[in-house]
């Protein structure tokens, strides 16, 4: 047990997209990520997606609406909901998820999740 210093994770990559486990929480991963750009629509078919912004600000697309989430704010997604977070500018964001839940919601389109 030990404290993580999120802002010293995030300070080891660059990419963008490429979500970095840095803690486990009961069976779910704790990862960090930046964004920009969009990512791909797609869903999780038996989980929630948990996003909380930590830097900069993103856009949750659904399929009929929008919502920005600003820096320090969250954004759960229901299982089952399509969906694409977008960030003009660098976003940086905290996301909880069953560990090894791919983040496309598809093994075979995922992202690894290295361990930081």
């Amino acid at each position: 047990m030990h404290p993580i210093n999120l802002a010293a994770k995030l300070a080891q990559f660059d990419s963008h997209w490429d979500p970095h486990v840095v803690a486990d929480y009961n069976d779910n991963e704790v990862m960090v990520v930046k964004f920009q750009g969009a990512f791909p629509y797609h869903l999780h078919e038996d989980t929630d997606d948990f996003f909380l912004v930590l830097e900069g600000e993103m856009v949750m697309d659904l399929d009929t609406t929008s919502h920005t989430v600003k820096a320090g704010e969250l954004f759960i997604v229901p299982k089952g909901v399509t969906h694409r977070p977008r960030a003009d500018h660098e976003c940086k964001v905290l996301l909880i998820e069953p560990a090894g839940e791919p983040n496309t919601g598809d093994p075979a389109t995922a992202a690894a999740k290295p361990r930081i």
